[in-house]
């Protein structure tokens, strides 16, 4: 819970926004510390105080208006639904605070208990929305696909690893073709857009699909994919690959024994691995701790792959282009910015704030048809801490 809140606000700042997280559990010595730790690495301001938790969330609304922060994030303590005082808490601080939007976070190993929480928790304190915690695990999201028909709230997140970037909207279609096998390559797209630099990313395919592709490249290749997070999970996007490589148990410890045989070749030889002999090979694996082998294992594979792609020349670039094309489809412009998923039109300079499955659900009972949180553009409430 602390940790999504954190991924949240991580996520609202990929938006362009400002937001402000605040330490509201105090039921948790460590919690407030540990969000300030998580505040820290996402450079976020946190804001807590030693008092109540109702008065730590309404003091919490001053410092925005103070220190212009847009949205505010309020942590509150993890509760269960048969605690009293606990529930009575955090409805206190829901009438104090007034939120725009109240998000429960559930587990989706828990299955059909995450939704009888959830049903638990909505009789008490009216939800807006659910964000799905380990979607990544066996689970499969089962839990995910009963939630909104018993709570009748929509699933608005999802957190699928145990970094601050493992984390965002939730899309039913894409998690659907997941679980059918079939892949889901626009996420995939989306995470590498984050990562690989345009140009760098283009000039990498080019010569991967050309033969010109060296190890030097595929050590640079190997540290941008480490950062769109396990290697299991990119696999499990990709369509195509067979369900006993899928779920496979992947080391990515592998990658770190790759990386270090490379590093421990000279520039020459990451160039034309041919140049790579037996005497060369033991150097490479006393430099890199392992055997020389192994070292040679990594060699023939790489030169078959090489092979491999130049045969497969342009078809894997035409469906990515293609999946590309369909990803931009639901996008439009529209006169001083890009218009969000309510229809509303973002100031140039700010980045919208876009849920297009959140709102779907929720358009019909909001001002504005659509989703509204503090210092969003649009409705006739859209700031609710006066920050305007």
């Amino acid at each position: 819970k602390t940790t999504n809140s954190a991924k949240l606000a991580r996520w609202f700042k990929s938006q362009g926004r400002h937001p402000l997280l605040v330490g509201a559990d105090l039921q948790r010595p460590a919690a407030v510390e540990q969000l300030r730790t998580l505040g820290r690495q996402i450079e976020v301001p946190v804001f807590s105080e030693d008092s109540d938790p109702v008065q730590v969330a309404k003091n919490a609304l001053v410092e925005a208006r103070k220190t212009g922060r847009d949205i505010v994030i309020v942590d509150t303590a993890g509760r269960l639904a048969i605690d009293a005082e606990l529930m009575d808490e955090v409805r206190r601080i829901s009438e104090a605070v007034d939120p725009d939007y109240t998000f429960l976070v559930i587990d989706a190993m828990t299955g059909q208990d995450a939704v009888n929480t959830a049903e638990a928790f909505h009789a008490t304190l009216e939800l807006d929305g659910v964000i799905l915690t380990k979607l990544d695990g066996d689970a499969r999201g089962g839990a995910a696909l009963s939630v909104k028909e018993v709570v009748g709230r929509p699933i608005a997140f999802t957190s699928t690893g145990e970094k601050l970037r493992d984390f965002d909207l939730f899309h039913p279609d894409r998690l659907a073709g997941r679980i059918l096998g079939m892949g889901d390559m626009l996420t995939l797209i989306e995470k590498a857009e984050e990562v690989f630099e345009k140009d760098q990313a283009e000039e990498a395919a080019t010569r991967l699909l050309e033969g010109q592709f060296t190890l030097e490249d595929f050590l640079d290749q190997m540290q941008q994919l480490k950062k769109m997070g396990p290697l299991s999970g990119v696999l499990g996007m990709m369509p195509g690959i067979p369900k006993e490589v899928k779920n496979a148990q992947i080391d990515d410890r592998e990658i770190a024994r790759v990386e270090a045989i490379i590093r421990s070749m000279t520039p020459a030889e990451r160039v034309d691995p041919d140049l790579i002999d037996q005497s060369r090979r033991v150097r490479i694996a006393n430099g890199s701790g392992t055997e020389a082998a192994r070292v040679g294992e990594l060699i023939k594979q790489f030169k078959e792959m090489s092979k491999m792609m130049k045969r497969m020349g342009g078809a894997g670039t035409k469906r990515l282009n293609k999946s590309r094309r369909k990803a931009a489809k639901g996008k439009s412009k529209g006169p001083g910015g890009r218009t969000s998923g309510g229809g509303r039109v973002a100031p140039k300079g700010k980045a919208p704030l876009r849920l297009p499955d959140f709102e779907a659900d929720l358009g019909g009972g909001r001002p504005g048809g659509g989703l509204r949180l503090p210092g969003l553009p649009g409705g006739p409430d859209s700031d609710p801490l006066g920050l305007g």
